[in-house]
């Protein structure tokens, strides 16, 4: 910081402070309200850290920390306008592809995007009531945690209807790994034999 940077920070300072003293005078003497004074120095908070901000982006973009990086002045990637104050570190989460420390709402809601997946490849029922149980009984114990972190929204799932679309799904794969199979040997039926052609 050069002199005269210090010197417009102790000045700033003694405003700030003769401010401070004439509005607490003010509030003594009834001629301020409190819930004003307040909600202007919440006002005056925010300005002064967007100022301070903004002072230390310009400093940054004075010094080339920002030369070569490809989202100056553009939009962050995935931040679609929505308020999402998680958004940060979900994006970090899918990009590293982060497992086992993410919050159990995260960690909850991307194992549901992905469950019918991980049910397809079990081939016992037994297994995929096992599977099911587990992961009802966990989304239960996250909702009864009172960590911190994003609310658990995932919701549970129905056993029984799980178990029942999951002998449809298998029943589908067979039938087209069935037809595949069909038109394969169809396709090899017409074509003609040239076994006897090879060379010994």
């Amino acid at each position: 910081m050069n002199d005269v940077d210090a010197r417009m920070d102790r000045l700033r300072r003694a405003a700030r402070y003769r401010y401070q003293q004439l509005v607490e005078s003010e509030i003594e003497r009834g001629s301020l309200d409190p819930d004003e004074v307040r909600e202007e120095r919440r006002l005056l908070k925010a300005a002064d850290v967007a100022a301070h901000a903004r002072a230390q982006i310009e400093e940054a973009e004075r010094r080339g920390v920002f030369e070569g990086n490809p989202y100056h002045g553009k939009p962050l990637p995935g931040n679609d306008g929505q308020h999402d104050p998680d958004w940060w570190i979900k994006s970090k989460i899918e990009r590293e592809d982060i497992r086992g420390i993410a919050p159990p709402a995260l960690a909850l809601r991307t194992e549901d995007a992905g469950l019918d997946d991980a049910l397809d490849a079990l081939t016992v029922e037994s297994d995929v009531r096992d599977v099911l149980e587990d992961f009802n009984a966990r989304v239960k114990e996250a909702r009864r945690q009172l960590l911190g972190g994003p609310p658990v929204v995932t919701p549970l799932r129905d056993v029984a209807d799980e178990v029942a679309r999951w002998h449809d799904r298998r029943e589908e794969r067979f039938a087209a790994a069935a037809r595949a199979a069909a038109e394969a040997a169809a396709a090899a039926g017409d074509r003609p034999r040239r076994w006897w052609r090879r060379r010994r």
